[in-house]
C-alpha cells in the first residue's frame, strides 16, 4: 500500500474506491452466498467510485492549484502554460506543490529584504548628499551675507572672505565632478583605455605629488623592498592613478604623525597583479568596514579629521576598479592601520 503522506489524487481515489467496494461486496456473498455476484459488485463499485471520487477530487484540488501557481508567477497563463497546469502539475503531489510556495515565499522575502535595505540606503545616500552640500553652501552665504552687511568696505576682509568663498565653491564644483563620475561610470558611460604600464612607477608618480602633504606630517612614502622589481600591468593608466592618489591620500590624512605609508606588489594566480596601500593610522572600526565603499560614508573619526572631504573617493575608486573587472577590499584593526588592496589585470604575454 502507499503512503499516505506522498500519495497522489488519484492514488487517493483509488483507496477510496477500495475502501467503499469491499464493505459492499461482503455484504452482498453475506446476502446472496455467491462470490460471483460478490466480485461483480466489487468491480462495478470500484470503477464507479474511483471514476467519481477522481474526477471530483483533481478538478476541485488542481483548480485551487491552479490559482496557486498563477497567483505565484502573476501572469496570465499562455496556452502553454494551460497544458502545463492540466497535465503536468497533476502529477505533483500537495507536498511538492507546497515546497513550491514556500520557495516562492522565499524568494519574495529575499526581494522584500532587497527593497528594504535599497530604501534605508537611498535614505542614508539623500541625508548625505544634504549633509555634504548644505556645508560649503551656508558657508558661502555667511560669507557674501557679511560682505554685503558692510565688511566689502575692509579690503583685508574682503579678500580673506573671498579667499575661503572660493575654496568652498572649489569644493562644491569637486563634490558635482564626483557625482557625475560614479553616475557615468555606473552607466558605463566612461570608456577605459588599456595599455601596459610599470605599476612602480605610477606609485612613485603618486608619491612625489602628495610629498608635501607626507612631509608636513612626517610620513615616508616608500615601496616595500621586496616589490620593488618592475610589474607591468595592464589598465587605464589614469584612471589607476586616480585610485592610487585617493588611498596614498587617505593614508596620509589618516595615517599617524612620523608613521609611514608603504606599497606592496603581489602577483597571484599569473593572471592578476595584487597592489596595497597599507598605513599605520588610526584604524577604521571593524563594524564599519563593510560600508568603506558607499557613497558619502564616512566613520565617525574620519569625519571629525577631514571635514572638507566628500565621501566619494573610495566609491570611485570601486567603480573604477569594476569597470577594469577587479576588485578592491579593505582589512583594518583601531590604532593599528588600513590596508587597502586592489587587483590589476598583469600584462599579456
Amino acid at each position: 500500500m502507499f503512503p499516505l503522506r506522498n500519495s497522489t489524487p488519484r492514488q487517493i481515489s483509488l483507496l477510496t474506491a477500495f475502501l467503499l467496494a469491499i464493505p459492499e461486496s461482503l455484504i452482498l456473498w453475506w446476502v446472496e452466498k455467491r462470490w460471483g455476484w460478490a466480485i461483480i459488485c466489487f468491480v462495478v463499485v470500484f470503477g464507479i467510485s474511483y471514476l467519481l471520487i477522481s474526477i471530483m477530487l483533481e478538478r476541485f484540488v488542481y483548480r485551487q492549484i491552479k490559482l496557486i501557481y498563477k497567483f505565484i508567477y502573476k501572469t496570465k497563463a499562455t496556452r502553454k502554460e494551460e497544458t502545463y497546469y492540466k497535465y503536468l502539475i497533476p502529477k505533483k503531489t500537495i507536498e511538492e506543490v507546497g515546497v513550491d510556495v514556500e520557495n516562492w515565499a522565499a524568494e519574495n522575502e529575499k526581494e522584500l529584504e532587497l527593497l528594504r535595505h535599497n530604501e534605508q540606503f537611498r535614505h542614508e545616500f539623500l541625508q548625505n548628499l544634504s549633509h555634504e552640500f548644505k556645508t560649503p553652501v551656508f558657508a558661502i552665504q555667511g560669507y557674501v551675507d557679511t560682505l554685503l552687511d558692510g565688511a566689502v568696505q575692509d579690503p583685508e576682509t574682503t579678500k580673506r572672505f573671498l579667499e575661503r568663498t572660493s575654496k568652498n565653491v572649489e569644493r562644491l564644483t569637486h563634490l558635482l565632478n564626483d557625482l557625475d563620475q560614479i553616475a557615468k561610470l555606473e552607466r558605463g558611460e566612461i570608456l577605459l583605455t588599456k595599455d601596459p604600464f610599470v605599476i612602480q612607477e605610477l606609485i612613485r608618480e603618486v608619491y612625489d605629488s602628495r610629498q608635501s602633504k607626507a612631509d608636513a606630517k612626517e610620513i615616508r612614502c616608500q615601496i616595500k623592498k621586496d616589490s620593488e622589481s618592475p610589474v607591468t600591468v595592464f589598465a587605464d593608466r589614469e584612471k589607476i592613478r586616480q585610485v592610487l592618489n585617493n588611498l596614498v591620500s587617505n593614508a596620509i590624512k589618516y595615517g599617524k604623525q612620523g608613521g609611514e605609508v608603504v606599497a606592496s606588489i603581489y602577483r597571484t594566480d599569473g593572471k592578476r597583479i595584487l597592489i596595497e596601500i597599507t598605513d599605520d593610522g588610526v584604524g577604521i572600526p571593524e563594524s564599519d568596514l563593510p560600508r568603506v565603499f558607499e557613497r558619502f560614508f564616512r566613520t565617525e573619526v574620519g569625519r571629525s579629521m577631514d571635514l572638507t572631504g566628500s565621501g566619494l573617493g573610495l566609491a570611485i575608486c570601486k567603480h573604477i576598479l569594476e569597470a577594469h573587472a577587479q576588485t578592491i577590499h579593505v582589512r583594518s584593526t583601531e590604532q593599528v592601520g588600513t590596508t587597502f588592496g586592489f587587483t590589476l589585470e598583469a600584462k599579456p604575454d
